[in-house]
């Protein structure tokens, strides 16, 4: 009866201090950050500076890609579209662990990741609508340097990764010895992306690359009439592809290459002000493998918004940025019937 009545007794304190303790969880208070309101708060140029767009791209971004993120209810104090977007650009525009961004919108590290995986896939969607080859580009590039019929300049840069894992790391090491991903792009004269592939690892060439995709197919399939591309010499030479000479003998020959490395500049200035504008692709960026895809991206979309909307591309960045991946020209194979066309090109507008 004494070790029955002992162990009653024990069992009712247990009882009682679970409940107490249940009582005390449930009356706790969560500690909440305070949200601050940016638009309210900052002016035009340090709202630019923060957060890279300025406050009517951010409101016709966010009407756009809203329906696409996820909002927790007011019980769990649910984080606002704004904030997520404004969340995920101060992650582009720093480049840094999430924890900090995340203390600077008043969230969890957690969250903080969620929203920038949410908002990244929701900007990257809008691929089609910002990111596609343009008709009308000969004039432009024309005026540059008085190369004819260019559609856009072609190129690949590299954006730092961490190692991926064990087993496929060593494919993303690239010839100067850091992980990447091999992001290989077209533009237009106003610095505009029409075209960015940016699943390849670093180890792979930018030639492997272009054989590779679609866009080597269009041009294959004539959609873009008699219009050139512009590579340089890692690049092969194709009826739709021109390269620079490697071994210019005449003046014509000398005002061609001239003509072809000043208009082809245009992809690394564009690649250039990508960079400084989001530090987030021009430094390391320490996510998986599929986000890395969805930030670049996502990235280049928010890079053809400002371009679009003429925003400022030398605002001051809170970050400093040295471009410097500039890949050395491997020389590739010319067909002897293309380089007579690339002759007839250069007698005809370069040699008078």
């Amino acid at each position: 009866m004494f070790v029955e009545s002992d162990s009653d007794s024990d069992l009712e304190m247990m009882s009682f201090l679970s409940s107490d303790s249940e009582s005390n969880d449930s009356n706790r208070s969560r500690n909440y950050k305070q949200r601050i309101d940016y638009f309210s708060i900052l002016n035009s140029y340090e709202f630019q500076l923060r957060f890279r767009l300025d406050k009517s791209s951010v409101q016709d971004l966010l009407t756009e890609i809203q329906p696409s993120l996820k909002v927790s209810g007011s019980r769990n104090y649910g984080i606002p579209p704004l904030h997520q977007l404004l969340l995920t650009l101060r992650f582009y525009a720093l480049g840094t662990i999430l924890l900090s961004v995340a203390d600077f919108i008043g969230v969890s590290k957690a969250s903080a990741c969620r929203i920038v995986r949410d908002v990244s896939s929701a900007i990257a969607a809008l691929y089609n609508r910002y990111i596609y080859m343009h008709s009308n580009t000969e004039i432009d590039f024309y005026a540059i340097a008085r190369f004819p019929r260019v559609l856009g300049t072609l190129d690949g840069t590299h954006i730092r990764i961490q190692s991926p894992c064990s087993q496929i790391g060593e494919e993303f090491r690239n010839r100067k010895g850091y992980f990447s991903l091999n992001i290989q792009a077209v533009c237009n004269a106003n610095l505009q992306f029409m075209n960015v592939i940016a699943r390849w690892p670093g180890s792979a060439h930018d030639a492997t690359i272009f054989n590779n995709s679609e866009l080597r197919a269009q041009c294959e399939s004539g959609i873009f009439g008699n219009k050139w591309l512009l590579g340089d010499s890692a690049y092969p030479l194709k009826p739709y592809l021109l390269t620079p000479l490697l071994n210019p003998r005449t003046r014509g020959e000398q005002l061609y290459n001239e003509a072809h490395i000043r208009t082809r500049n245009t992809i690394e200035r564009c690649f250039g002000v990508w960079k400084r504008r989001f530090p987030v692709v021009a430094l390391t960026l320490r996510l998986s493998l599929l986000r890395a895809h969805t930030v670049v991206i996502a990235t280049s979309i928010l890079h053809n918004i400002c371009r679009l909307n003429n925003l400022d591309d030398d605002i001051a960045s809170e970050v400093e940025v040295a471009i410097s991946d500039m890949e050395e020209a491997m020389p590739a194979s010319n067909n002897n019937e293309i380089d007579m066309e690339r002759n007839m090109l250069i007698e005809e507008y370069f040699s008078q």
